[in-house]
């Protein structure tokens, strides 16, 4: 099994994703989420997030297509 540092000395361009409450976000996403109470947060190594998606394979879809690595944060 790879791991994280094993991915990055191999040049993959990892993303971690995590859920995300829906209370703990902005009032205009917490609008456009309507009746789901968490998303899944995607963030480049350094913590930015990239993308805000429904569900967690959603993001780890997004990811690969994009050709990055997933990997969930507890």
């Amino acid at each position: 099994m790879k791991t994280p540092r094993d991915l990055k000395e191999t040049g993959e361009n990892i993303v971690y994703v995590k859920p995300v409450d829906v209370a703990d976000l902005p009032e205009e996403v917490q609008e456009q989420a309507g009746e789901l109470t968490q998303l899944f947060a995607v963030h480049d190594s350094k913590g930015a997030q990239l993308a805000l998606v429904a569900d967690r394979k959603l993001a780890f879809t997004l990811a690969r297509q994009h050709d990055m690595v997933p990997m969930t944060v507890h």
